[in-house]
């Protein structure tokens, strides 16, 4: 059996919807568990949604949950145009289903509440998709994912629990009465049946996980680009297509922020030596980029940029040293308050941190830290990863930059910069 992961991109109109169709009719006999994200941008939707729901505006509310259930009609009306077609009601069902649970009293814990909202946008869209898929003849069986994988109750971070989670996919991933399954991304439960979240894109993860537990012969993640690129085409001109890459340099180009592999994403399958494919979905026939157990001396180099980045420095209050003591205290913080740090560096009696500007999580982290330590930051800087850098890569990305922070590795530079404007 193999594993198709369709993001959100892939299915963010009913064209792009029937041309999943188009795809799936080129494996005619393969036994296929196919993950689905949220449609286009919808879990950014859902976050507002999310959002204005814990914050209690419910005006905005109202009006972003009707500019999502317009969004999802307008593709349903065009994929079942009889208005007496049965899924016309099960859509309305589902969006029932949400307005109920809206109309309930927000908890005390945003990220509780996030992970029963957000989840609504892969509901609804392998919903759409399976019931679309069923009336091609592409026979196919829906599958709710957070019946076969389990995890803690760290909201919108959650860990899977491995041996649950086998003994129940295989349970339910059986393949006995269909050759498809169409399950969601991002999703997960806890033994309480309370959905939780896998992180921020994580359907690739989930696309890992049941290939790792399946025993996949590969994962296909269909994607807008070609393949893997060397930079992210929005930042950067003349790009180029990487045909193989290992499991180590995909790993770490996705720790350092590659937006076309999920960083969890590489572990279970390089643990079962399942080969990953990234391809477009526009263009199928393409190769695309194969990820693997493969080696070679070096790569061209990929540039990764990552935007709204805040370099925070933390000093002892008293000019003593930034001790074990004192890292235990900041990574305490870090930790509580789900921040991920994309650089870090010290001396004696300093400490600086890298991290993205989620204006939230930011504010609550320095609160905290200003308790122990005294504290400045900037905000506004890029953070640009080169990886198999070189002087001339350098002097590419430092055109009208003013460098705040350097730190360089074997292979990898990571530069904080500031646009001049």
């Amino acid at each position: 059996m193999i594993v198709f992961k369709f993001g959100g991109a892939s299915i963010k109109s009913a064209e792009a919807v029937k041309n999943v169709g188009v795809i799936l009719r080129r494996y005619p006999k393969e036994k296929i568990a196919i993950v689905v994200s949220a449609m286009g941008k919808t879990t950014n939707a859902m976050e507002d949604i999310s959002d204005h729901y814990f914050h209690k505006r419910k005006k905005e509310l109202e009006k972003a949950l009707e500019e999502r259930k317009t969004f999802h009609r307008e593709i349903v009306d065009e994929l079942f145009p009889d208005a007496q077609h049965p899924f016309h009601k099960e859509f309305e069902g589902i969006f029932g289903d949400l307005q109920e649970r809206l109309d309930k009293s927000p908890t005390l814990n945003y990220d509780f509440d996030y992970d029963q909202i957000v989840p609504y946008g892969e509901m609804i869209s392998t919903k759409i998709i399976s019931a679309y898929l069923n009336e091609l003849g592409i026979g196919n069986q829906w599958i709710d994912i957070r019946h076969s994988l389990k995890s803690n109750n760290t909201f919108r971070e959650a860990r899977i629990d491995w041996p649950l989670s086998t003994q129940l996919t295989k349970k339910n991933f059986h393949f006995k009465d269909t050759r498809m399954y169409i399950t969601q991304g991002f999703v997960a439960s806890t033994i309480n049946d309370i959905t939780t979240t896998l992180g921020r894109e994580g359907s690739d993860f989930t696309a890992a996980i049941l290939a790792h537990i399946l025993k996949a012969e590969h994962v296909t993640i269909w994607k807008d680009v070609p393949g893997v690129l060397n930079a992210d085409p929005k930042w950067f001109d003349n790009t180029v297509k990487l045909e193989k890459i290992s499991y180590q340099d995909a790993i770490e180009l996705a720790y350092y922020g590659a937006s076309v592999i999920h960083p969890k994403t590489i572990k279970p399958l390089q643990n079962k030596n399942i080969n990953l494919y990234i391809k477009s979905f526009i263009y199928p026939d393409e190769e695309g980029t194969l990820v693997g157990n493969l080696t070679y001396d070096k790569l061209i180099p990929s540039f990764i940029f990552n935007m709204e980045q805040v370099l925070i420095r933390i000093s002892p209050r008293d000019f003593s040293f930034i001790a074990e003591d004192s890292l235990e205290i900041i990574y305490g913080y870090v930790y509580k308050h789900g921040v991920k740090i994309n650089l870090m560096q010290n001396s004696a009696i300093s400490f600086q941190i890298c991290i993205t500007n989620n204006k939230r999580k930011v504010r609550n982290l320095i609160d905290d830290l200003e308790n122990d330590f005294k504290i400045s930051y900037e905000t506004g800087l890029e953070l640009i990863t080169i990886r198999y850098f070189d002087s001339s890569t350098i002097d590419r990305v430092m055109i009208n930059k003013e460098l705040i922070l350097r730190q360089t590795y074997k292979q990898n530079i990571q530069l904080v910069v500031r646009d001049k404007g």
